[in-house]
């Protein structure tokens, strides 16, 4: 270095600074990473935040850059003031949160307590359970009952259990001759209608064993061990396959009527998930994915596909479908949309949105809490419109957002915009990547403020895919490609019956024991839906 000049020396210490300032940049931004990684695998998955944990974040206004905000982050931070009154429908309010269930929002009503909360947890069961009475006669009665004389009783009651149980369904068939008459041709009654002959499974256990697995997250081999310990019945697994494969293909029309009353609303939500299968002559398994597809307060269908494919949802959905997808920002639904020709509108999912910020929350504190107290003022809306006594029909859904929601994106939009141009965050940091996600979405995430029919985001089909996630913990893997779309089948009418508050054990049995005699324009009949309702009826007809 003694040959250098001064100012070659200089140059080169800049040229240093800048290599150290960039590794800096480059470990900070691995550490944010190894951080999200962490927390992804080690701390807890819910995305709920307490108004205290906002404040927390918050730590007072965000800036843009060297203490300096413009005119409309000024006048726009006035509009979002830490406290709101209870009840009041605005910027800050924080009660709804977005990693909720549709279905089951995490919302308190305002004056609720913890007493009430633990009151309304306490163990409930059906009054027309079966009942088994006991009388418990003191000792002293019994030795001497000529002694006594009853003056009244006292009751309590147990709630118990009886594990379930095999039995053997035997069908007896008489053979008659006729009394009188020169031939002797004997009669006797014809066997019902099965799924398959010489099946040793009745409808019952077939139901009892896709219950288990699909249902119950239970693998075919830890049912097989249960059935062999605990009842002494041996049931191999390949039975159990052989007989899940019956009843799928049994069912398919079901799920095929299913699938097609899905989609008479012109809109539904979309995702997929990942299951592995086995894969012959691979040595490995490989990646397959269930399509799912929702339409909100109705059905679910699974559809198998072994890729990602934006090819696959030529599938899923149909090829005349013309109404509104709801998906997150995977490249493959805007590519579909566009070989429609218009035909499909996308829409995107806040809930996808509000988690890159969530994401960030631990290194742009101020900024990503800023952000989730917006996000979350639009969830309190959409929480009061839902808790209306009657609903909100599609109409009020449109007009309340216009007026209440439609402002506060676009103050996201705003300020998120601001970020960008000023380059706050470096583009490949948790909050530089939310926020290039979020704009990259905004005309999606726009759209549901003008369609009253459409929810705020995606949660619903997320629910559904849910139980398909639990279940591939257990059993890990589907056996082979084919097998696919036979779980799809059954995964789509257990999620079914569960949205409608069905058993699925009755229901599957009751099905799987009329199929064989029904025709194919019965099947209307037997979905979840129609089943559902004509128990209902018949509940009703009973109770008059």
């Amino acid at each position: 270095m003694e040959h250098l000049s001064k100012a070659e020396l200089i140059a080169e210490i800049g040229k240093r600074d800048k290599r150290i300032e960039a590794l800096e940049r480059e470990n900070a931004l691995l550490h944010q990473k190894v951080d999200l990684l962490v927390r992804r695998i080690f701390g807890k998955s819910s995305e709920a935040l307490s108004p205290e944990q906002l404040e927390l974040l918050l730590g007072g206004q965000p800036e843009l850059q060297s203490g300096k905000a413009d005119a409309s982050w000024t006048e726009e931070s006035q509009e979002a003031p830490n406290h709101e009154p209870c009840g009041s429908v605005g910027p800050a309010s924080v009660t709804a949160t977005p990693g909720e269930s549709q279905e089951a929002p995490n919302h308190e009503p305002c004056g609720s307590s913890s007493k009430e909360k633990r009151r309304n947890a306490r163990e409930r069961w059906p009054e027309d359970l079966p009942l088994v009475e006991q009388v418990l006669e003191p000792e002293e009665v019994v030795a001497d009952p000529d002694a006594w004389r009853r003056i009244g009783e006292e009751v309590s009651e147990q709630l118990d259990y009886e594990p379930g149980r095999f039995l053997r369904r035997r069908l007896v068939r008489p053979k008659y001759v006729q009394r009188v008459g020169i031939d002797v041709v004997p009669v006797i009654a014809a066997l019902p209608a099965s799924l398959q002959e010489r099946c040793v499974a009745a409808p019952g256990l077939i139901a009892a064993i896709i219950v288990a697995k699909y249902c119950d997250h239970l693998p075919l081999y830890r049912q097989e061990a249960i059935f062999k310990s605990r009842h002494e019945v041996i049931l191999p697994r390949q039975s159990q396959t052989r007989w899940i494969e019956l009843a799928a293909d049994w069912l398919r029309p079901v799920y095929d009527a299913i699938g097609a009353e899905i989609l008479r609303d012109g809109y539904v939500q979309v995702d997929e998930t990942p299951i592995r299968y086995l894969a012959p002559g691979n040595g490995a398994t490989k990646l397959g994915y269930l399509w799912t597809t929702n339409r909100p307060r109705g059905d679910v269908i699974y559809r198998w596909e072994t890729s990602r494919a934006a090819k696959c949802l030529k599938n899923v959905i149909p090829v005349d479908f013309s109404g509104t997808i709801q998906c997150d920002g995977y490249a493959a639904y805007p590519a579909f949309a566009k070989t429609h020709l218009g035909q499909i509108a996308l829409v995107g999912c806040w809930a996808h949105a509000r988690r890159g910020f969530h994401e960030a929350r631990e290194h742009a504190s101020q900024q990503a809490g800023w952000i989730l107290r917006q996000i979350a003022a639009l969830y309190r809306i959409e929480a009061q419109l839902r808790d209306q006594r009657a609903g909100s029909s599609a109409k009020l859904r449109a007009a309340t957002r216009s007026h209440q929601s439609a402002p506060i994106v676009q103050r996201i939009k705003n300020v998120l915009l601001a970020w960008k141009r000023a380059r706050r965050f470096l583009p490949k940091s948790s909050m530089g990547t939310a926020i290039d996600y979020a704009l990259s979405q905004m005309p999606h995430l726009q759209a549901y403020l003008h369609d009253g029919r459409v929810e705020i985001d995606n949660n619903l089909v997320e629910n559904a895919i849910r139980p398909t996630a639990i279940g591939k913990k257990n059993w890990l893997f589907i056996g082979s490609a084919d097998a696919g779309q036979r779980s799809a089948i059954l995964f789509t009418l257990i999620e079914s019956c569960r949205k409608r508050g069905i058993n699925p054990f009755d229901y599957l049995r009751d099905v799987l024991t009329r199929l064989p005699s029904m025709t194919n324009w019965q099947i209307k009949d037997i979905t979840p839906e129609a089943w559902a309702a004509a128990r209902r009826l018949d509940s009703l007809k009973r109770a008059a």
